[in-house]
């Protein structure tokens, strides 16, 4: 029966401590609040990276200059 309440006391410490705490949000966490992006492949290397950090060329997606180069190369 001891062991009940010990239990039942540290549960509800717990729930206090989480109740206390200030809630954060996903959205700050995780510093992108645009959502789930494309993914594209590297033309060079088939890397998969998010669109917004893709390198552009000719309709082509490449994930860094060098690759870029080496393909128009």
């Amino acid at each position: 029966m001891k062991y009940l309440i010990l239990l039942g006391v540290v549960f509800g410490l717990i729930w206090w401590i989480k109740l206390s705490r200030p809630a954060s949000t996903d959205k700050q966490s995780s510093g992108n609040s645009e959502g789930p992006q494309n993914m594209l492949r590297c033309a060079h290397c088939g890397l998969h990276l998010p669109a917004n950090e893709a390198v552009m060329s000719r309709n082509t997606a490449y994930c860094s200059e060098a690759h870029r180069a080496l393909a128009e190369s």
